[in-house]
């Protein structure tokens, strides 16, 4: 058995589920990782301690691997919002995006304007919520200093070119909210300025595995507001206030969780082992079929058809009189998603198996039938 096909196997969630956009069931070796720790805790013993303190490192090192960026410029943090927080917090000038956002953009955007006489927000309303390179060239003034982007969009799926968005923008930041690709979403990170994310969808490995990644522009465009005393060099600034790390260690506020960590060392292990290339093939097949069962049955798909412009997320359309209907269908089948503002989110993972899809195509055939009496 290939490390691909060991991690595929690895999924033990229960048929029906399709909401890993929203959260991912914790993986096997993560609640292991995590039982273990806890002991390891318990006993109150140095070295148990210190072993699972580790964790820090080893999370760290495997992000920077994962992001073809160097360990010093990645840090952990509480969430995705508080990495967007340090990054956009310490921003000047104008930055750019979509109102279209998810709300750990446009609120903390919001919130460090009115906060800032040097930073304002420039909104965008690009076609559906796709913010493409043509989008933001389009919109891009002198004044705009950085540019915010999700890496998918949590609406429709659709995936933002980073290449291509870093050849439109020129030498402006570019911050991206990750956590909707981060481990399925075969990317260049290396565009991005900051790239922020979490561990609790598609890695597996539950809440408070926030992480980021500040580039060495970023450093020093940057202005780390929000630094606490583990942001400088010092173990325990006493009598002094010695200034922030020259590297991403800055935009920390205080020290890591320690068991957090593990559950995020864990899961990056998996994807790591297993293969980013590998896994994102497995996701988009699976959308894929969401996608050929919504268009057999006749409903309306707003993600893009072509694999190359979304990830994992699968947005369905029905006609405004018929979203409760077809929401009602799926979770009489026994499938978990998210419904929203008039849409349907199935998000499905690279160990999403074949009953669970038959219950999506079974459900659709039930809606379509009972709406044609």
């Amino acid at each position: 058995m290939s490390d691909l096909e060991a991690y595929i196997a690895s999924f033990d969630t229960e048929p029906g589920y399709l909401d890993w956009a929203a959260f991912g069931p914790l993986s096997a070796r993560v609640r292991a990782e995590m039982h273990a720790d806890a002991e390891l805790l318990a006993t109150g013993r140095r070295s148990g301690i210190d072993l699972v303190s580790g964790h820090v490192g080893v999370a760290r090192e495997l992000l920077a691997e994962l992001l073809d960026a160097p360990t010093d410029q990645v840090v952990l943090q509480p969430s995705t919002s508080y990495g967007l927080m340090q990054a956009l917090y310490g921003l000047r000038g104008r930055v750019l995006l979509s109102r279209a956002e998810f709300p750990s953009l446009t609120v903390t955007a919001t919130r460090a304007a009115s906060l800032r006489d040097d930073l304002r927000v420039q909104w965008m309303d690009p076609d559906g919520g796709f913010v493409t390179a043509d989008a933001v060239r389009s919109a891009l003034t002198d004044e705009v200093t950085a540019v915010a982007v999700s890496l998918v969009d949590f609406r429709t799926g659709f995936l933002a070119d980073l290449s291509a968005l870093r050849e439109a923008i020129g030498d402006r930041m570019l911050i991206v909210d990750a956590i909707q690709g981060f481990g399925v979403v075969d990317a260049d990170y290396a565009a991005a300025d900051v790239v922020c994310g979490n561990g609790y969808k598609w890695l597996r490995a539950a809440r408070g595995t926030g992480w980021a990644r500040f580039s060495e522009r970023a450093r020093t465009r940057i202005e780390p507001v929000l630094s606490g005393f583990a942001g400088t060099t010092v173990d325990l600034p006493v009598d002094e206030v010695p200034a922030a790390a020259s590297t991403a260690q800055a935009f920390t506020v205080t020290g890591s969780d320690i068991l957090a960590a593990g559950r995020l060392a864990t899961g990056l292990e998996e994807v790591r082992d297993a293969g980013v290339a590998g896994i994102a093939d497995a996701v988009a097949d699976r959308a894929d079929e969401i996608i050929a069962a919504a268009d057999e049955y006749g409903i309306a798909v707003v993600t893009p058809h072509d694999r190359a412009r979304r990830a994992g997320i699968v947005a369905l359309a029905p006609e405004p009189t018929e979203a409760a209907g077809l929401s009602a269908a799926l979770a009489n089948s026994g499938l978990t998603f998210t419904a929203r503002s008039g849409l349907i989110r199935l998000a499905p993972h690279a160990g999403t198996d074949a009953s669970t899809l038959q219950l999506l195509r079974d459900a659709l055939g039930v809606f379509v039938t009972e709406r044609s009496r």
